[in-house]
Formats: structure tokens, C-alpha cells, sequence
């Protein structure tokens, strides 16, 4: 499944409040900023800083 491209635009990290990359075949927004991922369940984006995991970076 998809998230709406609106509800994309808005959507941000909530540790340094920049933007987030859509990874839809790992359902997963990912801060490579940070090298941190928030998953997304039945298609709602778990933005909460204690469920964050590492994410390899994309350097």
C-alpha cells in the first residue's frame, strides 16, 4: 500500500523536524540525516523517537 502524497508533504521527523524519504517497499520513512527509519502499520507512520531504528546510510 501507498501513503497519500499530501499527507507526505507534511509529514516530518519528529527528533530534527526535517523531511523524511518514503521507502514504500520496505513501508518505512527513513531520515538518512540521522541513518534512522519509522516504520508505517496498515498505513499509518509510527513517528514516535523511541520506535526508531537504524538505518544504513545511503552514502
Amino acid at each position: 500500500m501507498s501513503l497519500d502524497p499530501q499527507l507526505l508533504e507534511v509529514l516530518a521527523c519528529p527528533q530534527d523536524k526535517g523531511e523524511l524519504t518514503y521507502k514504500e517497499d520496505e513501508q518505512l520513512l527513513v531520515n538518512p540525516r540521522l541513518g534512522i527509519a519509522y516504520r508505517i502499520d496498515d498505513d499509518i507512520p509510527v513517528l514516535l523517537i523511541d520506535e526508531a531504528q537504524p538505518y544504513p546510510s545511503e552514502n
